[in-house]
C-alpha cells in the first residue's frame, strides 16, 4: 500500500469551500483506500489530506479522472501553498 499525508494551505475564509470542493470531487477513486480531509485545529486556514492507495500508482491514475481534475481546478483558487507532506507504507489498520 501507499500512504500521503499531506498539509494544505488555504486562503484565509475559504477553508469550508475547500472542504466541500474536495470531499464532492474524490468520490470512486479506484484504489483509493481512505481519503480522509480534516480541519487543522491550530490553523484555520489549513487542512491535512490523509490518503490510503492500493499503490502509488493507483494514487498518480487519480490525478488524471476527470472529476479529481475537476475539484482541482475548483479548489485551486483558493489554496495558497501547501505544507508538510509525508509518503508512508501503510500496513494495516481499520477500513483497509
Amino acid at each position: 500500500m501507499y500512504g500521503l499525508i499531506g498539509r494544505m494551505l488555504i486562503a484565509p475564509g475559504q477553508r469550508d469551500a475547500v472542504i466541500a470542493i474536495l470531499r464532492e470531487g474524490t468520490g470512486g477513486m479506484p484504489g483509493c483506500r481512505s481519503y480522509v480531509v480534516a480541519r487543522d485545529p491550530t490553523d484555520a486556514d489549513a487542512l491535512w489530506i490523509t490518503e490510503v492507495w492500493d499503490s502509488q500508482d493507483h494514487h498518480r491514475a487519480s490525478l488524471a479522472l476527470p472529476a479529481v481534475q475537476a475539484a482541482i481546478a475548483k479548489a485551486r483558487p483558493h489554496i495558497t501553498g501547501f505544507g508538510e507532506r509525508f509518503e508512508t507504507e501503510p500496513v494495516g489498520g481499520v477500513g483497509l
